[in-house]
């Protein structure tokens, strides 16, 4: 049931005509336990959605009552009509709610540019009809009003000794970090401070949503938001609540990546004996976000050549000529030159690992991304987006 698998979480997915599909396009999570605290990660583009605009001023005192989600728009590039409509949606499900409308944080995904007076008719109905809907086993239909051009729903639960964490995410383009990447709601029963609930985020987001690059396209809608119930009562040992924090956070990143559009290979980039986790990550990104490199993947062609010229664009410290390359368990290049045969290399499965031994150092990161494939270029002439 994903967000209403924790204790004290009511949730609802509406269809409200956003999506000319018909399919549900309203998701409310609503926090009904003893706690209302809440905290939240943003895109880091500059153009900002009005919802983030909204939600960043929102969260900022800890406390979060409900999040009001909606695909079928963006609200994005709207003005200040669009700010206000926003306001609105908070006001509204406030109003209905019974709490402040600063304690309601506002979601939207879609075509930017989207958001004139029917998108605001059609967002305040859709708050309206999933308050009225609101249910303890809520969970699934929110996770399924919330995708765009996703073909699945990406859901997670973990449970721990005496609480748990549930979470829903929706993504399949524009996958790029900027402390986010796609619109993710996490809940927990377990007993946590605003201050705690943001360390944990920050942490769990920076090695997983952050670390997955698809297509190397920022959003201007990103968020993740934690929200905590306390509904169970335990106060969790610290270490092992970040600890499944970022496993659910990783969890649903790989859903994104394995849903990203048009990808035939989901591939790890591993960077390791980097001089710093900086350098590990600027090296894996910069294969990630190489179009010759994932045009070449999508061939199953193991072409190392295209990972060492894109690993030279970078400020990381490292030899060039004293690099060694692995593809899916095939060193192919050593001390930068050739070593397995190509042949030797099995490409055609769509789970692809790439290995950049740099030599310089102890530090290691891992980068998740896509193959550059037909299907991506088509969907993305094709759909608005």
């Amino acid at each position: 049931m994903s967000v209403t698998a924790p204790g004290g979480f009511e949730a609802a997915g509406v269809a409200v005509g956003l999506k000319s599909t018909g399919k549900p396009d309203v998701a409310v999570v609503v926090n009904r336990g003893p706690l209302k605290v809440g905290a939240a990660v943003f895109t880091s583009n500059r153009a900002k959605a009005n919802p983030i605009i909204w939600s960043q001023q929102a969260v900022q005192d800890g406390v979060v009552e409900a999040v009001v989600l909606n695909s079928g728009g963006a609200n994005c590039f709207t003005g200040a009509f669009g700010f206000q409509t926003t306001h609105q949606t908070a006001e509204k499900a406030a109003e209905l709610l019974g709490v402040s409308a600063g304690d309601v944080l506002v979601c939207s995904t879609g075509l930017i540019g989207t958001g004139d007076e029917v998108f605001r008719a059609k967002v305040l109905a859709g708050t309206a009809q999933g308050i009225a809907e609101l249910s303890a086993d809520g969970g699934e239909a929110a996770s399924l009003a919330i995708m765009t051009t996703d073909s699945r729903p990406k859901r997670v639960v973990s449970t721990q000794d005496g609480w748990t964490i549930g979470g829903m995410a929706k993504g399949a383009g524009m996958l790029a970090p900027g402390l986010a990447t796609m619109l993710v709601v996490i809940t927990t029963d377990a007993v946590l401070t605003a201050e705690e609930a943001d360390e944990h985020l920050r942490a769990a987001t920076r090695t997983s949503f952050d670390r997955l690059d698809s297509d190397g396209c920022m959003s201007t809608n990103d968020q993740v938001t934690l929200l905590a119930s306390g509904a169970s009562g335990v106060t969790p040992d610290p270490g092992a609540f970040r600890e499944t924090l970022t496993a659910v956070c990783l969890d649903l990143a790989e859903q994104l990546q394995s849903d990203a559009e048009g990808a035939s290979h989901d591939i790890r980039i591993l960077v390791q004996n980097a001089a710093s986790e900086e350098d590990a990550v600027e090296v894996g990104r910069s294969v990630a976000r190489n179009n010759l490199f994932k045009a070449a993947i999508f061939g199953n062609d193991p072409n190392w050549g295209r990972v060492l010229a894109a690993i030279g664009t970078t400020a990381a410290e490292f030899d060039p000529y004293d690099v060694d390359v692995w593809m899916n368990g095939v060193r192919v290049c050593t001390a930068g030159g050739p070593d397995a045969p190509r042949e030797a290399v099995d490409l055609t499965p769509r789970a692809t690992e790439v290995v950049i031994d740099l030599k310089v150092g102890g530090a290691t990161a891992a980068i998740l991304t896509n193959d550059l494939t037909h299907d991506y270029v088509h969907e993305n002439s094709a759909y608005s987006s």
